[in-house]
C-alpha cells in the first residue's frame, strides 16, 4: 500500500465504534477524527480538518518513517488493523476498536477506544503520540500524571490514556524499542479495575464474538457478501444506540468538491432518509437497529407541533442546530469553512412528512418487531399526513436544502403522495375502513396534480420542480416509492432522460443546473445506486450489475464510501462515510445478485 503523506488528509480512512462514539483513522494508523461524548461532539481529534497543525491526532509511528503499511479490518468487525514497517523490514502491528458487548443484562459500550501495539517483525522502534485537543482545535489540554496513567484535559471533558506502556516516552513522544505488546485504553478519566493488557485482550475477545455474532445474524446476498456486510457494519456504527439517531455520516465539512464551499455539519439525523435507511436495514435483517430507529422517529412524531417537521433533528432529538463557522481550523486540505450544526433544520422540507411516514409503516406490518404498533400510533402519523396534504404543492428548499431559492419541487410532491399513501394502507391493514377512504380519495387527488404538473409532455419525462424543464436524479425513485409502476413507459422515458442530461461516465449528478453555489462538480454517490435501481426495474439486469461492480471498485482500500465522487478523477469528496451510500450498495445487491439456489 503506498505511503500517504501525514499532512495531506485523505477519506482513505476505517471507521472503528460502538454505537455510541466512534473514531476515523488513517492508513498510517492514525486516529485524526473523533467526536466526544457522542458523535456530535467536540472534535477532540481532528487532525482531517486540520492538517497543517502537528494537534488533533492520535498515532503510533516507526522511528525511522514508514516504508511500506497494510491495513484491514477483522472479517466480519468493527475492529481494524494497521500494520507499519520500516526501511528495515521491521515492523509492528496496531489494532484498534471500541469494546461492545453484552454485561449485566445491557449492551456495554463505554466512551473507549482501545490501541493493542505488537511486534511483527524484526525489532521495531516506535514513537507514540497523543494529542487531543479541545474547543473545536482552539485550546491544548492541560497534561498530569500519575503512576500508571496520562490525564489530558480537565472538567467537564477530560480524557485519561491508561497502559502498559513506559509513560515517560509517551509523555515526552521519546522514541523506544517495541519488545512486547502494549494496550493503550484512552477513555473517561476513570480508573481501570485490572491490568490494561488483561482487560484489553478481554475486551478484544469479546467484541469480536459480538460482531461475529451480530454479522451472523444478518440476511445477505450469494453476491458482493463482502460489500453488503461492511455496508451493514457501517450502518451500524453510524447509530446511536442511546436515542436510535441514524447520522447522515461521522464528519463535518468535507467538500462536496475542491473549494467548494459545500462544506457541512452531517453528524445529525436527516428525515429525508429514513425510508431508504429502513429498507436497507430490513433487507439485511438487521432488526434491533431498524427497530431502535424507528422508536427514534416515534419519538419525534409524538413531540411535533401540530404535525410539522423539520428536515434534520440531532442525535438526541434536539431542534435548534445553529449553524457557526469555526476559525480554529482550517477545513480539510485547507479548503474550509468549517461548519459545526446545521442551518437546514429551519428551511422548510416538504418530503419529510412522506419519508416518516413511509418509514413509520414498517412498524405496522412486521410481526418481528418486539414493540407492537396499533391505532393509537396511527393516530400519531396522521397530522403529519395532513401537513403533507395541506403542503404538496407548495414551495420548499427540496431534497437537496436549496437556500437561496425555493420551488414546487417534484421529490417533495411525491413524498407527499406517499404520506397519503402508506396511511391508506396503514388504516385498511387495521380495518379503519373511514380513514382508509379518506386517505385514499387524497392520495388520488395529489397523484393526479403531480402527474398532470411535473410530467413535461415537451420533453417527454418527468421534470425536477411543477411547470418546470429540468431533470434531477430523484426522478428515478418514482417507481421504488410506488408512484409508477416498472412497467408504466412514463417511468422508462424519465430514466431515458436522466440517463442522456445527468450521467457523467458512469455516475449520476443530482442535477447540473447552478445553484447557491454554482455548478456542481462532482456526483452525489447515492445517485448512481439509484440508476442502478431503475436498471434492473426496467430488465436492463447485466447493465446494473456492471454498473454496481463499478462503484463498489470506487469504495477506499476499507470498503467505505463518501458522499461524492469525481466524475473524472474518481476521488471521494463529501463527508464520510455515507450513511445513504451504504444503504445503495446494500438496497443494490440484495436486488441484483443470484439466489443462493444458484449455487447448486
Amino acid at each position: 500500500m503506498t505511503v500517504p503523506d501525514a499532512h495531506t488528509p485523505s477519506l482513505d480512512l476505517g471507521l472503528i465504534g460502538n454505537c455510541g462514539t466512534s473514531a476515523l483513522i488513517d492508513r498510517r494508523g492514525a486516529v485524526v477524527w473523533s467526536c466526544l461524548p457522542d458523535f456530535d461532539g467536540d472534535p477532540v481529534f481532528h487532525h482531517l480538518l486540520d492538517g497543517d497543525r502537528d494537534v488533533g491526532f492520535y498515532d503510533t509511528l516507526p522511528v525511522d518513517g514508514i516504508a511500506h503499511c497494510e491495513q484491514e479490518y477483522i472479517p466480519n468487525s468493527a475492529i481494524l488493523r494497521t500494520r507499519l514497517y520500516d526501511s528495515r523490514g521491521d515492523g509492528f502491528q496496531i489494532t484498534d476498536f471500541m469494546p461492545r458487548f453484552s454485561q449485566f443484562g445491557r449492551r456495554f459500550r463505554p466512551m473507549v477506544m482501545i490501541r493493542q501495539i505488537e511486534p511483527v517483525a524484526g525489532q521495531p522502534r516506535i514513537r507514540i503520540r497523543l494529542r487531543p485537543s479541545f474547543d473545536h482545535g482552539a485550546t491544548a489540554p492541560p497534561i498530569s500524571h500519575g503512576s500508571n496513567h496520562i490525564r489530558y484535559g480537565a472538567s467537564p471533558l477530560s480524557l485519561r490514556l491508561t497502559t502498559n506502556a513506559p509513560l515517560p516516552y509517551i509523555l515526552e513522544e521519546r522514541a523506544f524499542l517495541l519488545c512486547e505488546p502494549l494496550t493503550l485504553h484512552l477513555g473517561p478519566d476513570e480508573t481501570l479495575n485490572g491490568a490494561p493488557d488483561t482487560i484489553g485482550r478481554a475486551y478484544f475477545e469479546r467484541t469480536l464474538e459480538y460482531w461475529r455474532v451480530w454479522v451472523r445474524s444478518l440476511a445477505i446476498p450469494f453476491e458482493w457478501q463482502e460489500s453488503v456486510i461492511r455496508s451493514a457494519i457501517t450502518l451500524k456504527l453510524c447509530s446511536f444506540e442511546a436515542t436510535g439517531a441514524i447520522v447522515a455520516a461521522m464528519t463535518s465539512s468535507i467538500p462536496e468538491a475542491p473549494m467548494s464551499g459545500r462544506n457541512w455539519d452531517y453528524r445529525y439525523c436527516w428525515l429525508r432518509d429514513a425510508f431508504f435507511v429502513i429498507e436497507a436495514l430490513n433487507r439485511v435483517c438487521a432488526h434491533q437497529t431498524m427497530e431502535d430507529f424507528l422508536v427514534y422517529l416515534d419519538n419525534i412524531v409524538a413531540a411535533a407541533p401540530e404535525g410539522r417537521l423539520q428536515p434534520v433533528y440531532g442525535i438526541t432529538l434536539e431542534t435548534r442546530l445553529d449553524e457557526r463557522t469555526v476559525d480554529a481550523m482550517p477545513g480539510y486540505r485547507g479548503m474550509g469553512p468549517v461548519r459545526v450544526g446545521n442551518a437546514a433544520y429551519a428551511q422548510s422540507q416538504n418530503d419529510v412528512y412522506g419519508a416518516v411516514i413511509a418509514a413509520a409503516t414498517q412498524a405496522f406490518f412486521d410481526q418481528r418487531l418486539l414493540r407492537s404498533v396499533g391505532v393509537e400510533a396511527f393516530r400519531r402519523l396522521e397530522p403529519l399526513g395532513e401537513a403533507a396534504f395541506s403542503l404538496y404543492a407548495t414551495p420548499d428548499a427540496g431534497m437537496w436544502e436549496l437556500r437561496g431559492r425555493a420551488n414546487v419541487h417534484t421529490s417533495s410532491s411525491v413524498m407527499c403522495w406517499a404520506a397519503c399513501d402508506r396511511l391508506a394502507r396503514i388504516a385498511t391493514h387495521l380495518r379503519l375502513g373511514d380513514r382508509a377512504a379518506h386517505w385514499r380519495e387524497r392520495a388520488d387527488r395529489v397523484h393526479a396534480v403531480i402527474s398532470e404538473r411535473a410530467w413535461n409532455a415537451k420533453r417527454g419525462s418527468f421534470v425536477a420542480t411543477f411547470d418546470g424543464d429540468t431533470l434531477d436524479a430523484n426522478l428515478l425513485l418514482l417507481e421504488q416509492l410506488g408512484f409508477l409502476d416498472g412497467d408504466d413507459p412514463r417511468f422508462a422515458a424519465t430514466v431515458a432522460a436522466v440517463e442522456r442530461e445527468l450521467k457523467r461516465g458512469p455516475y449520476i449528478f443530482r442535477y447540473v443546473t447552478a445553484d447557491d453555489f454554482g455548478t456542481p462538480r462532482t456526483a452525489f454517490t447515492v445517485c448512481t445506486f439509484w440508476y442502478i435501481n431503475a436498471l434492473a426495474v426496467l430488465g436492463r439486469h447485466a447493465e446494473a450489475c456492471e454498473l454496481l461492480c463499478t462503484m463498489l471498485e470506487r469504495r477506499n482500500h476499507l470498503g467505505l464510501l463518501s458522499e461524492d465522487i469525481d466524475p473524472d478523477t474518481h476521488a471521494l469528496w463529501g463527508n464520510f462515510p455515507q450513511t445513504y451510500s451504504h444503504v445503495g450498495i446494500i438496497n443494490c445487491a440484495m436486488r441484483l445478485s443470484r439466489d443462493w439456489e444458484d449455487i447448486r
